[in-house]
């Protein structure tokens, strides 16, 4: 791999950006396909840039078999894992944070709140007591990034959402119950969020399985997660 393909790999990679280095295998000429873009010595044709995309999207590389304008080509894809990042270390939390880690996703716990928020209680990924906005911030949220608040604590999941919300992630949940969740509606309202923005927020959380434990609420939030990231209905 030529250096300037190379760089331009890792610098996708440092920004979680989903990417694929495809080879000719005929010439091993090579283009660093993104989302937006591609670059390299390898100019692909309309049905091969397709092919790729497909590829990408389902996070799964492969050969190109000859076709109609598509010569044989190796797709190798190289994509971030989905991140998971959970705005109060609660009960629910303790059981969703091991799940998700199961599941492939890199967790991050944020909770201003020390006594909760300890490496004990959260073993093995990101623990931060940084308040949830400066978090998000720092996080740089993405389009591979789910959010979930669960302080039920408007002073602490608000913020978060007002950051989540105008940002690209792919889902965003707060815990509560229609009854809060129309408080809530009305404070981003007046913190100048938009209908549609504040329509992005999946409440109550989770899928509606009947979910009465912390257990078995962490498992409908993962379920849902799950279902809007795979493009089911949720």
């Amino acid at each position: 791999m030529k250096r300037a393909l190379l760089d331009a790999l890792l610098a996708a990679k440092a920004l979680r950006v989903p990417a694929a280095v495809v080879t000719e295998t005929a010439t091993g000429a090579q283009a660093l396909v993104e989302p937006d873009g591609e670059s390299g010595d390898l100019a692909l044709s309309g049905p091969e840039r397709q092919a790729v995309h497909a590829l990408l999207h389902d996070e799964a590389g492969g050969t190109l078999e000859p076709a109609e304008d598509v010569r044989p080509l190796f797709v190798d894809v190289h994509a971030p894992p989905p991140r998971l990042v959970i705005v109060g270390a609660v009960h629910i939390a303790q059981h969703l944070v091991p799940m998700a880690v199961m599941t492939g996703y890199d967790v991050v716990v944020v909770d201003p709140r020390e006594a909760f928020a300890t490496p004990e209680r959260f073993a093995g990924v990101t623990v931060t007591h940084d308040w949830p906005d400066e978090a998000l911030e720092d996080l740089r949220l993405d389009a591979r990034t789910a959010v979930v608040t669960l302080t039920h604590d408007p002073k602490l999941d608000d913020p978060a959402l007002r950051i989540a919300l105008r940002a690209p992630v792919f889902y965003i949940g707060s815990l509560g119950s229609r009854k809060t969740h129309a408080k809530r509606v009305e404070r981003l309202e007046k913190a100048g969020l938009s209908a549609g923005e504040i329509g992005r927020i999946h409440a109550p959380v989770g899928l509606a399985i009947g979910a009465r434990s912390p257990a078995e609420i962490a498992v409908s939030i993962l379920a849902q997660v799950t279902a809007v990231r795979r493009g089911a209905a949720s």
